[in-house]
């Protein structure tokens, strides 16, 4: 068991040089497409607090409006 452990040490923390390149063009896709995702995120978190309490302002803005306390 710690031949395998060792092993895998081994294999994991060995330099090897990659032979690839990444364009710019992947990396703009990568960053917009996190963004994106992060921007969903903010946005059904905004949709989930603001709409309830839009509604609440309006309900009481027509109670005060027509008269009911």
């Amino acid at each position: 068991m710690c031949k395998l452990i060792l092993i895998l040490i081994l294999i994991f923390f060995h330099n090897t040089i990659a032979q690839a390149y990444i364009g710019p063009g992947i990396g703009a896709g990568v960053i917009l497409a996190t963004l994106g995702v992060i921007f969903a995120i903010f946005a059904s978190i905004f949709g989930i607090i603001w709409f309830p309490i839009k509604r609440f302002l309006k309900n009481k803005k027509t109670k005060k409006k027509n008269g009911i306390k």
